[in-house]
C-alpha cells in the first residue's frame, strides 16, 4: 500500500459523492465491492433528484482549492464529469437512455453477477434485490414514457433488439429465464427459496412487461435512422474519451489507422504462409490457422485453465521489469462468465480486495472451440498489462488516492486506451514474435481502427471510402470486411455501435493519446540528455487512477498537479 496522505475538503467531498452516488443506485455500490442491496430510481423524479445533487456537489468542489498535486487532479477530474453529466442531463439523453449494451435492462441484470452467493444472508440480500426489480423498471419505463412524449427516443433498431433481450431475460415455461435459474441455483433453506423463486417470479415478469411496454409504448415513435447527429455525438464522444477531440480529423485518421492495420496484417499473413503481401492473404492465413489443432482449445474448462495459466505467466514475467506490480494485485481470476452473450470484460477488486480482480469470457450458447492465437492478445488486454493492472493498481494507491479516484474516475477512452497500448507493448515486448499471435493482435486492432470510420461515420453522417454517405445498413457489410468473425458477433457489434454512439472509437482514440504521451515523455528525456525510463513512465501515469483523457495529459504534461 502506498504511504498515507492527509485527507483534504476536496478528498471529503469526492467521497461524499460516491456515498451520493451509491445512494442513488445502488449497483454502483455492488461495484465497487459495497455490501448493499436495492436498485436505482430511474423515474423522471429520481434523475432530477441525481441532477440537484450533481450541482450541489460541483458548488462545495468549485468552493474549494486545492492543497496539493493530487487535490488539483481530483478538482479538476471531479468538475469536468459534473458539469459533463449535467449537460447531458439537460440535454434530456435520461430519456432516450436505451440500447443493447449498457443501459438499464443490462445494467439491471448484470449486477447480480456481481453479488456474493456463499452464505444465507447473500442471498436473502439477492432476493432484496430481485423484489426490486419491478420498481426500477417502472420507473424506468416511465422516464422512457416522458421521452416519447419529448420526441427524445431511442432509434427502433435499439428498442427492437433490447426488447427481444428482456423477453430472454424474463424467460418462457420452457426456458426458466436468468432470474427464475438464478434463484434455482440457490441451495438455501426452503422458507428462503420459496422467497427467492417469488422474487425470482416478480423480476421475470417485469422484464415482460418491459418488453410490451418497448414493442407497444415506444416502437411507434422510434426514428428509423440511427446517426446521433453533431451536437448529442459530441456530448457522447466527450464523455467517453474525457476530452473533446475534432471529430473530422479522428475520422481522416482512422481511415488512415485502418490502411495502417490492413497493410501491417498483411505483411504478417505472408509470413504465415509465405509468398508476398496480397489481397486474400489475411484471410488464407486464417484458414490454416483454424486448421492447426495445437491452437485449439476445446471447451470452458480449457478455455478458463489456459487463460489463467497465461495471466498469471505475465504477471510473473512482468513485474519488475517494465511494471511495478504490488502484491495486493498479483491475483487475477479468470472465469467463464454465467451468461452467454458473447465478450471478454473486466471487473475491479473491491475497495479492501476481498474481491479480486476478475477477467470475465462470457461464451455464446453452442461455441466449444476457442483458438489460442485469437485470444492471447485479449488475455492482455483484460488482465496484466491491460485493465487489471490499470485499475487495481488505482486501488492499491489507497493512501494517496481518495475512493472516488480509485473506484469510479476515469472514462473509457483512458481505460481501454490503455488496454490496446498494453497489447502493442506486449508486442514490442517478444510476447506476440509468434507470427499467428501477433495476426490475432493485428485482427483486434484493425477492428478498433474500423470502429473509428464506422461509428463517427453513421453517426455524423460522413462521406464514405466508397463515395456514399455512412447510414446504419451500409455499417454492417463495412464491420464485416474488417473483422474475422462469424455473422452474430458482426452484427451484435454493429447493433452496438449504432446504439452507444462514441464508445466504440474511445479505444483506438484512446490508445492513440497515450503513445502519444509516452513519446513526448521520452522525447523530454533525450532533449534534456536523460534515458528514458518506461516504467517510470507507466508507474507516475498509472499512480494518477483513473482520470478522463484531458487530465492525464495535462498531468503528464505538467499542466497541473500529479
Amino acid at each position: 500500500m502506498t504511504e498515507q496522505r492527509q485527507h483534504t475538503a476536496i478528498d471529503r467531498i469526492a467521497e461524499a459523492w460516491v456515498d451520493t452516488l451509491v445512494e442513488h443506485d445502488p449497483t454502483v455500490g455492488t461495484y465497487i465491492g459495497r455490501t448493499v442491496d436495492g436498485l436505482p430510481d430511474l423515474s423522471p423524479a429520481g434523475h432530477e433528484t441525481l441532477a440537484a445533487d450533481q450541482r450541489r456537489a460541483l458548488a462545495e468542489l468549485m468552493a474549494t482549492s486545492p492543497v496539493d498535486d493530487v487535490d488539483a487532479v481530483t478538482r479538476a477530474d471531479l468538475e469536468a464529469e459534473l458539469r459533463l453529466s449535467l449537460t447531458q442531463h439537460d440535454a434530456g439523453e435520461h430519456l432516450r437512455d436505451l440500447n443493447v449494451i449498457a443501459s438499464p435492462p443490462q445494467s439491471i441484470r448484470d449486477v447480480f453477477d456481481l453479488m456474493p452467493t456463499d452464505t444465507e444472508e447473500d442471498w436473502s440480500r439477492v432476493a432484496s434485490r430481485l423484489r426490486a426489480v419491478p420498481a426500477a423498471l417502472a420507473g424506468y419505463s416511465e422516464t422512457l414514457a416522458d421521452g416519447v412524449r419529448q420526441g427524445l427516443v431511442p432509434a427502433i433498431r435499439q428498442v427492437t433488439e433490447v426488447a427481444a433481450q428482456a423477453r430472454r431475460i424474463a424467460g418462457t415455461p420452457e426456458d426458466l429465464g436468468f432470474f427464475s435459474s438464478l434463484a434455482g441455483s440457490a441451495g438455501t433453506p426452503a422458507g428462503l427459496a420459496i422467497e427467492l423463486a417469488a422474487a425470482a417470479a416478480g423480476a421475470s415478469s417485469a422484464y415482460a412487461d418491459l418488453a410490451s411496454f418497448l414493442e407497444r409504448e415506444v416502437a411507434p415513435s422510434a426514428p428509423t435512422a440511427d446517426a446521433f447527429g453533431r451536437d448529442r455525438y459530441a456530448l457522447a464522444s466527450e464523455a467517453f474519451l474525457g476530452a473533446k477531440v475534432d471529430l473530422d480529423e479522428t475520422y481522416e485518421w482512422g481511415l488512415d489507422e485502418l490502411s495502417r492495420m490492413v497493410a501491417e496484417q498483411e505483411r504478417t499473413a505472408a509470413e504465415i504462409v509465405g509468398g508476398s503481401p496480397r489481397p486474400g492473404i489475411v484471410a488464407e492465413a486464417i484458414a490454416k490457422l483454424e486448421r492447426d489443432p495445437a491452437r485449439k482449445l476445446h471447451g470452458t474448462d480449457a478455455l478458463q485453465r489456459w487463460m489463467q495459466e497465461t495471466s498469471d505467466r505475465a504477471v510473473t514475467e512482468l513485474a519488475g521489469t517494465q511494471f511495478e506490480i504490488p502484491d495486493e494485485i498479483r491475483a487475477l481470476e479468470c472465469r467463464i462468465a454465467p451468461t452467454q452473450e458473447g465478450g471478454i470484460y473486466y471487473t475491479g477488486p473491491s475497495d479492501d480486495f476481498s474481491r479480486p480482480g476478475r477477467m470475465w469470457w462470457s461464451v455464446p450458447e453452442g461455441v466449444t472451440e476457442f483458438d489460442t492465437w485469437r485470444e492471447l492478445t485479449t488475455v492482455y488486454h483484460e488482465g496484466v498489462p491491460g485493465h487489471h493492472l490499470q485499475i487495481g493498481q488505482a486501488v492499491v494507491n489507497r493512501g494517496s488516492l481518495n475512493e472516488w479516484r480509485r473506484q469510479l474516475a476515469g472514462t473509457s477512452g483512458h481505460a481501454e486506451g490503455w488496454a490496446l497500448y498494453a497489447e502493442r507493448l506486449m508486442e514490442q515486448l517478444g510476447y506476440l514474435d509468434d507470427p499467428a499471435d501477433r495476426l490475432g493482435m493485428l485482427d483486434g486492432q484493425r477492428m478498433r481502427a474500423a470502429r473509428v470510420v464506422l461509428d463517427i461515420g453513421v453517426h455524423l453522417g460522413k462521406r464514405r471510402p466508397d463515395g456514399g454517405v455512412w447510414d446504419g445498413e451500409y455499417a454492417f457489410g463495412f464491420l464485416a470486411e474488417n473483422v474475422n468473425m462469424n455473422d452474430g458477433f458482426v452484427r451484435f457489434e454493429v447493433l452496438r455501435y449504432l446504439g452507444w454512439g462514441g464508445q466504440a472509437p474511445s479505444y483506438k482514440v484512446g490508445q492513440r493519446i497515450w503513445e502519444q504521451l509516452r513519446d513526448e515523455a521520452a522525447a523530454r528525456a533525450a532533449g534534456a540528455g536523460e534515458s528514458f525510463d518506461i516504467r517510470t513512465f507507466h508507474r507516475d501515469a498509472l499512480a494518477l487512477g483513473g482520470v478522463r483523457l484531458d487530465t492525464l495529459q495535462r498531468a503528464l504534461r505538467g499542466g497541473i498537479g500529479a
